[in-house]
């Protein structure tokens, strides 16, 4: 019988049907006479075993000699407890083991274990040979210590449930790959307990490889695999500036196609950032204006790095533009300066804590209100023009829909109605006035008289009232009928929110109580109350031309959301950083970006939500203005400005999209965006740029230089592209270009001093293969040159030391010989081919003027050399030797 040890989770589901098990039950205590879970010593018997049923013997001779002796069958049987689990009854095990333990005993059975005599076993009832029945009892659930002797004789391996998490286990596939994943049954004390979930482990992730280290370097031609050889070809591609080159078309899914299956169409197009025409004059004056105020240093890992300076504000930004300018840009800086920018309250320092609150809370809503006058102006004086005819009351209006108190009063005595003008210069006023308004309103519905009064003139009674939403009308019949008036309806949502700050609330309301007041009245009564839509849908002449978008799916305006951050603490800035709050394009980032370095970077306001815990207190590390430089890094701030910095790029503004990547947190990150970028740009770096580049922004020269050297490499200057690496310090890759494109040329036209200029220039500096390529050329050059003179200076005079370096130098020119085949990299080049032979050609025939014997002739058999090199080297090494036996003789 073959005997073999399993784990359960190495089973597979041929050798599961021959496994049985009892039924899992709370763990119980181990003890000498039970199976032991989870992992069980099995012991199979052979094929042959289940037809010899002749005797007991001939199966326990099949057993191995190491394992003890069975018992009978008679005094060894296998028991199921009462409580499920399966033991051996052994003799003299009944006086020290309870009914816990399983243990057998000669004593007979309680009265309560003893089974009916009226029912006969299944086992004999089906004709099972009770004693081969016992053997492989015995087998299959050996005693305690016959487990332990094996488990000492067979260390236990590590079990891989300890090496995935959770107990995962691997049946046909690898675990690294994410799939074939299954898990062991885990046992639990009851139905009560629930077990825990498996652990979930993602599937491999796979690393970047850059082009040199790739194993498809070189070889990007090769058609074995279609794929890997066009799958460059079929995909989307972007280029600089926004450049996308697309196979077809871009379409829907529920497009049509236009053109047939067996047509490629390859299509060029550029992704537009901004709006068609869009004036790239705003960018270069804000980033100018920031670059003043942003100190550049380098980080830790020697990277720049620009840091905001707290000078960085919503009013000094406001302050680049001209106070007639009505511009979106200017009004949003304008609003951020009476919103956050710090206000001057000229108090005294005695004056109290709750004081100072009050003065500012009244200060900050008073420059909101300013702010909100001057920004629909325009608006209201368009709207008085054009109900001129429609009569003074609704001129009167207008008025107050933009707090114009002081025309409205003109208006009022202009149309001869002097008791309205005596209430409109209380407009706004106390609670008192308020209520003397409303009733007076409740009168008039009461007797019906407010069906009779103009509706602009019920519309100006309600504001003064602080009534802004419905004014209930008396409903009556007929003549006395008066519906209900919506007093807001038709009005813009920045004239609707300012009704609620000017009349609404009350006068010692704050901004936050006025901004929710307006926000439940739009969304609870969209019919009666504009909701903040972007500022380009109010205004007809900017609906953008180029992008299709739809009015239920842009987020609010800008300002709406602006007010909304200072009002609700807990709003977060990735709620307002929408691009199409500030803009019709989706991609236009132009005024955001300002806006995320001011309210997060500069006055530290407000954050993005993802900004990571760096595990250092903000008070350990401060910067040049004071303010806490530590902090986590935020994906949400890089994405920010790499789109930004596109879209400059695409403006052809190289030297400001430099300046907004400098923010990039990750110095890692922060140097392939600014090198990504100078390589796409390197055509347009011209000395002016550069200049630039390396002065304000502090960009390292070697970066803009190997920019060019690739750009010059593209061209076909490789000359050129071989001194801008060597300004850039990249010596390894201005050694590459010598050494397969600058030299083989050289060595051709025989220009040994241009051989030796090419390679001295890396004397002293580390490079990669110098031994085996550079220093192979520059050897080449000093033996081609060196070699005559010694030779010629031999022959007129003896010295020793020109003898002794004529020696060294004819030794080492066989090594030479045959080094030079492996510095070329494509023997299937031409030049690299004819410059090799060039180079062994020469040698051999300078070594044979001098010493023919230090190159045997075996050494230039499989050489790139022609015959007559060959030749005239044997007959030199003829002829030396035969001048040896002459002067032997």
């Amino acid at each position: 019988m073959a005997r073999f040890t399993a784990l359960a989770s190495d089973t597979s589901e041929d050798d599961e049907q021959y496994v049985t098990s009892p039924p899992r039950k709370p763990p119980q205590p181990r003890t000498r006479s039970t199976v032991p879970p989870p992992r069980v010593q099995r012991v199979d018997e052979d094929a042959e075993m289940a037809s010899d049923s002749g005797s007991s013997r001939a199966d326990e001779e099949d057993l191995p000699s190491d394992s003890p002796p069975l018992i009978p069958a008679g005094k060894r049987a296998l028991v199921r407890t009462s409580r499920g689990t399966y033991t051996i009854e052994e003799p003299g095990e009944g006086d020290d083991s309870g009914e816990s333990s399983g243990s057998g005993s000669d004593e007979p059975l309680p009265e309560h274990r003893r089974g009916d005599p009226t029912i006969i076993p299944w086992a004999q009832r089906i004709g099972v040979d009770p004693q081969k029945m016992h053997v492989m009892q015995a087998s299959l659930f050996r005693a305690p210590e016959t487990a332990e002797a094996l488990k000492q004789l067979n260390p236990e391996k590590p079990d891989r449930d300890r090496l995935t998490p959770g107990g995962l286990h691997r049946k046909h596939s690898r675990d690294s790959e994410g799939d074939g994943l299954r898990a062991t049954a885990q046992g639990r004390a009851s139905f009560a307990h629930d077990i825990e979930p498996v652990t979930f482990r993602p599937s491999r992730k796979y690393a970047r490889v850059e082009g040199s280290a790739s194993i498809v370097n070189g070889v990007e031609d090769a058609l074995v695999d279609a794929g890997l050889a066009f799958g460059r070809s079929f995909r989307v591609g972007w280029g600089p500036s926004g450049t996308l080159v697309h196979l077809g078309r871009l379409c829907c899914p529920s497009s049509t196609q236009k053109h047939t299956a067996n047509s490629s169409v390859v299509t060029k197009t550029a992704v537009p950032f901004s709006e068609p025409g869009t004036d790239a004059s705003l960018s270069t004056k804000l980033l100018s204006h920031h670059l003043t105020n942003s100190p550049i240093q380098l980080d830790a890992e020697g990277i720049p790095f620009a840091h905001p300076s707290l000078k960085l504000s919503f009013g000094s930004f406001a302050s680049l533009f001209p106070p007639t300018d009505q511009s979106f840009a200017a009004r949003l800086f304008r609003l951020g300066r009476a919103l956050f920018d710090e206000i001057d309250l000229q108090l005294d320092e005695s004056v109290s804590i709750d004081v100072r609150n009050r003065v500012h809370a009244v200060r900050r809503k008073e420059a909101l209100s300013n702010w909100l006058e001057g920004v629909v102006a325009p608006a209201v004086d368009a709207e008085v023009k054009g109900n001129f005819s429609g009569g003074s009351a609704s001129s009167t209006f207008s008025l107050l829909t933009g707090h114009q108190i002081d025309k409205a009063c003109e208006v009022a005595m202009d149309g001869g109605d002097l008791k309205l003008a005596t209430l409109l210069s209380q407009a706004g006023g106390d609670l008192e006035f308020r209520t003397d308004i409303r009733t007076q309103l409740q009168i008039w519905r009461e007797q019906r008289i407010d069906a009779h009064i103009d509706r602009n003139l019920r519309k100006i009674y309600a504001l003064l009232g602080g009534i802004v939403d419905i004014l209930e009308g008396s409903n009556g019949t007929e003549v006395e009928r008066c519906p209900d008036l919506p007093v807001s309806q038709k009005l813009d949502w920045k004239r609707v929110f300012g009704l609620h700050l000017w009349f609404g609330q009350p006068m010692d309301a704050s901004i936050a109580e006025v901004f929710d007041a307006y926000d439940n009245h739009w969304r609870n009564a969209r019919d009666r109350a504009a909701a903040p839509i972007p500022w380009y849908f109010e205004e007809t002449t900017s609906e953008s031309k180029h992008w299709h978008l739809f009015r239920d799916e842009n987020p609010p305006d800008a300002f709406y959301s602006l007010i909304k951050l200072y009002a609700d603490p807990a709003c977060s800035l990735e709620t307002i950083c929408s691009p199409l709050s500030f803009g019709p394009s989706p991609a236009d980032f132009s005024v955001l970006w300002h806006l995320y370095i001011i309210i997060s970077r500069s006055m530290r306001l407000r954050d993005f939500s993802d900004r990571d815990d760096p595990g250092v207190s903000k008070g350990s590390q401060e910067g040049d203005d004071g303010d806490a430089r530590i902090e986590g890094h935020s994906p949400n701030a890089d994405i920010l400005a790499s789109t930004y910095a596109l879209q400059l790029e695409q403006q052809d503004l190289i030297q400001e999209a430099a300046f907004v990547l400098l923010h990039l947190e990750g110095s890692s990150g922060r140097e392939k965006a600014i090198r990504d970028l100078l390589l796409r740009s390197a055509p347009k770096l011209d000395d002016w740029m550069t200049r630039g580049m390396a002065g304000s922004l502090k960009i390292p020269l070697s970066w803009i230089n190997e920019a060019k050297a690739t750009y010059a490499l593209n061209r076909g200057d490789v000359f050129e592209a071989y001194q801008l690496y060597l300004q850039a310090g990249l010596h390894s890759a201005a050694h590459e270009l010598a050494v397969f494109e600058l030299a083989p040329e050289a060595v051709i036209r025989d220009d040994l001093e241009l051989v030796r200029t090419l390679f001295d220039r890396f004397t002293g500096h580390a490079v990669n293969e110098w031994h085996v390529r550079g220093k192979a050329f520059l050897d080449y050059a000093h033996a081609m040159t060196r070699l005559p003179e010694l030779v010629q200076n031999s022959g007129a005079s003896r010295d020793g030391s020109q003898v002794a370096e004529l020696e060294e130098l004819a030794r080492g020119i066989p090594k030479l010989i045959g080094l030079l085949p492996t510095i070329v990299r494509d023997p299937a080049d031409a030049r690299h081919s004819v410059a090799v032979a060039t180079m062994i050609t020469g040698l051999t025939r300078q070594l044979d003027k001098a010493m023919p014997l230090a190159l045997g002739s075996k050494q230039l058999r499989g050489l790139p050399v022609d015959e007559a090199t060959k030749l005239h080297h044997a007959r030199a090494i003829m002829q030396s030797q035969f001048l040896k036996m002459l002067e032997a003789t």
